[in-house]
């Protein structure tokens, strides 16, 4: 295995665009959702994403926190209601982890393509 091949295995962080917070397949989910409209409704992500109103409020917070998405509280006419959209930055970051996931999906390919792949190479061990 070359350096460039060990690089490619390296940590997630080391990985141009990968979004630490959107390896969580929940976030991921959730950030997708919210980036593909104007605003949300919470009971709309929340059964999208399938989670408890308490779990979506946690995922919200952490991702609220970071600048992905911006949560906006309200009344429909008797009705409190929570809103969620994804910010520029949050619609930014995730279409660059996108982009870094399709990048280590492509290497992964590359790799299983190659002829010495299928000569039952010995694997590369430490």
């Amino acid at each position: 295995m070359s350096m460039t091949d060990q690089a490619a295995g390296a940590a997630p962080d080391a990985v141009p665009g990968l979004e630490q917070l959107l390896l969580d397949p929940t976030r991921l989910t959730i950030v997708s959702l919210v980036s593909a409209t104007t605003w949300c409704e919470f009971a709309f992500v929340r059964d999208h994403a399938r989670l408890s109103d308490s779990a979506l409020s946690k995922q919200l917070t952490t991702l609220g926190g970071a600048g992905l998405v911006e949560i906006r509280k309200g009344y429909v006419g008797q009705r409190r209601c929570t809103w969620v959209r994804a910010t520029a930055a949050g619609r930014e970051r995730l279409r660059a982890h996108l982009a870094a996931l399709q990048q280590i999906a492509d290497r992964a390919e590359q790799a299983a393509a190659r002829p010495d792949a299928e000569a039952g190479e010995r694997p590369h061990t430490r």
